[in-house]
């Protein structure tokens, strides 16, 4: 959600020392390549890279309106889409398998207040360029979730090869946790989220350090976990859980953007960030490249993608 404007100081700061197993280092490369030419993408929450129509971006506010944007790193208007479902918060956005088909995965998990008894996803069958141009109106298929210990405030999601949703919570008040809803759980339109495992990023209010975006690499290896000033890089182990690399590496992206927010990888080296209007008349699109940790001993992914 829209932060406060103290946000734009923060920005500035060095990452906090004490960061646990991480090394900070600073992003290789990093440029904003546009403004959303569409001004009512004023608080971009997530991101999603198509790989069917390349160059084409999928972005959303964040909130209860339920609009698809089509874009391009430009912040290009390339067409809007109503989605017909009630949104209360949506937070993140992916693309994932279901079934033959190719889905967009919206995450209407956000609870500020950690109060929702249940959050929601949904699913549609990725569009075309054409139907965004033409503002269709398309369905979706909704997924309701509860967690087992209570309401969370999860803002990052991402979709695994099997079509298992994995959730990060944004650590508002208490410790990051990863949560998986398994792909069969379309099938009952309802899931209990199991949990997975606490994630080993210090949340901090006063370094803006909560996760707000998650994205998984175009070859199902690396997931990206981003804050408002950092990227973090974890190997995707077993059932999907995050595993740290042997020399875990967060990418300093403070002073990228402003209030920035989505994740998306554009290729297995560069990811594509989206950010809140802030101070400017909409929001914002950057392409940064990180150092990424060493290549994954085989031995250790043997047997995650099955």
């Amino acid at each position: 959600m829209r932060a406060a404007t103290f946000l734009l100081l923060s920005f500035c700061s060095a990452p906090a020392a004490g960061q646990g197993p991480w090394t900070f280092r600073s992003a290789l490369e990093a440029r904003q390549t546009g403004q959303f030419e569409d001004r009512r993408l004023d608080e971009s929450s997530g991101v999603a890279v198509s790989r069917k129509y390349p160059g084409l971006l999928w972005t959303h506010n964040d909130g209860s309106r339920s609009f698809l944007f089509a874009t391009d790193s430009s912040g290009a208007d390339r067409g809007t889409l109503a989605v017909n479902v009630n949104a209360e918060d949506w937070e993140d956005i992916a693309l994932g398998p279901c079934g033959t088909e190719t889905c967009l995965y919206i995450a209407d998990t956000g609870d500020n207040r950690e109060s929702r008894r249940s959050v929601r996803v949904h699913r549609l069958r990725e569009p075309t360029p054409a139907q965004a141009q033409a503002g269709r109106i398309l369905p979706a298929e909704v997924l309701d979730i509860r967690y087992p210990d209570g309401p969370q405030d999860v803002e990052s999601m991402w979709v695994d090869p099997n079509g298992d949703v994995q959730l990060v919570t944004k650590g508002r008040g208490s410790e990051i946790r990863q949560f998986r809803v398994a792909a069969d759980a379309w099938r009952r339109r309802q899931a209990m989220a199991q949990p997975l495992a606490a994630i080993p990023i210090e949340a901090s209010r006063r370094f803006d350090r909560f996760v707000t975006g998650a994205a998984i690499s175009p070859d199902g290896s690396l997931v990206a976990l981003r804050t408002y000033g950092e990227i973090y890089f974890f190997f995707r182990g077993p059932d999907g859980r995050l595993e740290l690399p042997p020399s875990p590496i967060a990418c300093d992206i403070s002073g990228v953007d402003i209030q920035g927010e989505g994740v998306g990888w554009l290729d297995n080296k560069r990811l594509v960030l989206t950010s809140e209007r802030a101070i400017r008349p909409s929001g914002t699109v950057s392409v940064v490249r990180c150092p990424l940790p060493s290549a994954q001993p085989a031995g250790e992914r043997a047997g995650q993608d099955q």
